[in-house]
């Protein structure tokens, strides 16, 4: 976290995660009690930290606290979240598998004129 009015490059009030792009899948890390911490005495995230947040599903579970679910239902909810973004995931992979296929038989088909 960092103070708004603070320089871009300042002094940050507290490190509450860290984001690893160039992990195969990308690797986020937070400390979810420091996060509703902040953010309950009035932090804003900007909208990157949030996005990174929300891949987490800690502002779905923060949403599902505050509508009054017990923790059993929490956790079940949590699973059956997580279980879907797996499999969008893998549907976002598979996609992007057929778009690579069909850029090759394009190239090739070109390369060779045509004929194939």
């Amino acid at each position: 976290m960092a103070n708004a009015r603070s320089p871009r490059d300042g002094k940050f009030l507290e490190v509450v995660g860290h984001y690893q792009p160039t992990a195969k899948p990308h690797a986020v890390t937070i400390k979810k009690e420091r996060i509703i911490y902040w953010m309950q005495t009035g932090a804003q995230p900007t909208a990157t930290v949030n996005s990174l947040i929300r891949t987490t599903g800690l502002l779905y579970e923060l949403r599902l606290k505050s509508m009054g679910r017990s923790e059993a239902e929490i956790s079940a909810e949590m699973e059956k979240w997580q279980e879907r973004q797996i499999a969008r995931r893998q549907k976002g992979l598979m996609a992007k598998s057929r778009r690579r296929s069909a850029k090759k038989e394009a190239e090739t088909k070109a390369a060779t004129g045509g004929e194939a």
